[in-house]
């Protein structure tokens, strides 16, 4: 059905819901920027969103179509082409006997609607939706995964075709003409619009595996074409800068890239695998402003005291956690509230993250023997005031930090444990005395990511049996007083439950009773002490405070803090690792 023109200010006007002075305002807005008369309106302030899609669907008699709620179903959606979808604001939503229902942002654009009457060769009806909703929909539903499936067959067929040096394929073709740096394009749009932190190309004995880490689970896709992984990672070697002959060892390297506007530095790493070799990238954007310790997730009180430690002259805090859980973006935080033109601040890192105006950076290379250690030496020579030490990896390290913190400087660092109270017990362990940590530890931060709710799709559900013990183990309480959401699934979260992560943290600060206890070298004192400090908050205690506020779920909680098992006994269990 032919849908008739409605001048959409006069429909307004008509209604009363604008005065014709507003129109003419409009008007002329919309003249100067050229954009829709509806979106002028809106930015005007003369008329709510939600108030001209209502009044639209009456007029034009459409149903409007929250696309939030609606079932999405990808094998429906590309029907529609990716450039129809994005030229036109339109999405299709539903295949049936009658032809298809498309969401259109602009139900009168009767171009539109011939155009897609001939691309889906079926009688098409119009429903309404939110232009927002809409682009956010468009960027998740058409992941490129026909794209990249297309490009690496064309690939295929190329290098079947034309039995040539792939080196000079690489090399010597127009970057714009090669299938295998179009294919790469792909898979790299594809992961910054999942908003993915890692990227897996996996070859195995008759497909290519790729894979993207999103929110930290990875996903998954199947490409039937073999032929592709040495073209592909041959090109990723060239962008490195690493030996590309060399598939017998493992190798890493790095390059930066332009992906959609936005600037990232690639993190490369190769490994030889029985059907070739594995490539594995981290995407670290350096577009994106770092985030400032303010919005990492940490609880108001928690954060007052972080920011008291760093407000020191001197000593030593710690970030601990495993790989993945945030310390860096904590790290980094810290550095950019201490970041000043009255510091000096230094960095002795392996890689470089970041980079951070007005701090230096030491890049360590072990290959000509510039380690953590010969790094802070040489730092230490530099007139610094803070030094920021990426990670505490031999006794040698640790040693020099140490030394740095009594000498009148702050120190960051990181260290891989568990928790905050063990972290301690791990520095002696690495040969640090333990009168002189007692001197310089000022803090230690523990953390991990977990995901959060989507809040598109979260409500509120009843905790499983096992929750209930879990939470009796931890607090005593089976539970039944929590206000607990979780995700249910929609296209948004790619129906996971969840989008996004935050972190949890757990706060060590260090007193005099601490210290003593520590020159006394008595462990399982030290643990007790520390965990009756009024200030001190477990992480597992810090998760369902998250939990209460609807933000993640219990499940997330349970696998950063063990399942079945009490604090306590996590406690015990540190103090006789320790002794």
């Amino acid at each position: 059905m032919r849908m008739s023109k409605i001048h959409i200010g006069k429909m307004l006007v008509d209604n009363k819901t604008i005065t014709q002075e507003q129109l003419d305002k409009a008007i002329a807005q919309q003249q100067a920027t050229g954009e829709k008369l509806g979106q002028a309106l809106i930015a005007l302030q003369f008329v709510k969103e939600e108030q001209l899609l209502q009044l639209l669907s009456e007029q034009l008699e459409l149903p409007f179509i929250n696309l939030k709620d609606y079932p999405l179903h990808a094998e429906v959606v590309n029907l529609l082409p990716e450039f129809y979808a994005r030229h036109f604001r339109a999405i299709v939503l539903k295949k049936d006997h009658e032809g298809f229902l498309v969401g259109m942002v602009d139900p009168q654009d009767l171009i539109a609607y011939d155009e897609m009457t001939r691309v889906l060769k079926n009688p098409i009806r119009i429903a309404l939706v939110r232009e927002e909703d809409l682009l956010q929909i468009i960027d998740m539903m058409y992941k490129r995964t026909a794209e990249i499936t297309s490009f690496a067959e064309e690939l295929s067929e190329e290098l079947e075709k034309n039995d040539y040096n792939l080196a000079q394929l690489a090399k010597d073709l127009p970057a714009t003409d090669a299938p295998v740096v179009r294919l790469l394009q792909s898979i790299f749009e594809e992961a910054v619009q999942m908003n993915a932190s890692d990227i897996h190309i996996e070859p195995d004995e008759n497909f290519l595996r790729i894979r993207k880490r999103v929110d930290g689970v990875l996903h998954e896709q199947i490409v039937n074409e073999k032929g592709v992984v040495q073209a592909l990672t041959l090109r990723l070697k060239l962008m490195a800068s690493i030996n590309i002959t060399e598939k017998r060892l493992p190798q890493d390297g790095r390059f930066s890239i332009k992906i959609l506007g936005k600037n990232f530095d690639i993190r490369l790493s190769t490994l030889p695998v029985h059907f070739g070799e594995s490539v594995v990238m981290r995407l670290l954007n350096q577009s994106a402003e770092l985030l400032d310790l303010s919005h990492i997730g940490m609880p108001e009180d928690m954060l007052q005291q972080l920011r008291k430690i760093l407000s020191l002259p001197n000593g030593l805090l710690l970030i601990t956690g495993p790989t993945g859980s945030g310390k860096t973006t904590t790290l980094y935080g810290g550095l950019t509230e201490l970041n000043q033109a009255e510091r000096k601040i230094l960095t002795v890192e392996d890689p470089i993250e970041y980079r951070l105006s007005r701090v230096n950076q030491v890049q360590v290379m072990s290959a000509i023997d510039l380690t953590f250690a010969r790094a802070l030496r040489a730092i230490l020579r530099q007139d610094p005031d803070v030094i920021m030490v990426g990670e505490l990896r031999d006794s040698e390290t640790v040693a020099i930090a140490l030394r740095a913190a009594m000498t009148g400087h702050f120190v960051l660092s990181t260290l891989h444990t568990n928790d905050a109270i063990s972290s301690t017990l791990r520095l002696l362990d690495m040969g640090a005395e333990n009168y002189i940590v007692a001197a310089v530890l000022r803090g230690i931060v523990a953390q991990r990511l977990v995901r959060r709710n989507c809040i598109n799709c979260a409500r509120i559900t009843e905790l499983t049996s096992q929750e209930k013990i879990w939470i009796s183990n931890v607090i005593g309480d089976s539970g039944a007083s929590f206000f607990y959401q979780k995700g249910i699934g929609c296209t948004y979260c790619h129906n996971t439950g969840y989008k996004g992560q935050i972190g949890v943290f757990e706060l060590l600060t260090w007193n005099a009773e601490l210290a003593e206890i520590l020159c006394r070298n008595d462990p399982a004192e030290f643990s007790r002490v520390a965990q009756r400090q009024v200030t001190f908050r477990p992480l597992a205690l810090s998760g369902l405070d998250i939990v209460k506020q609807g933000i993640t779920t219990v499940s997330e909680i349970m696998r950063i803090a063990g399942e079945g098992i009490t604090l306590q006994e996590v406690l015990e269990m540190n103090v006789e690792t320790a002794t």
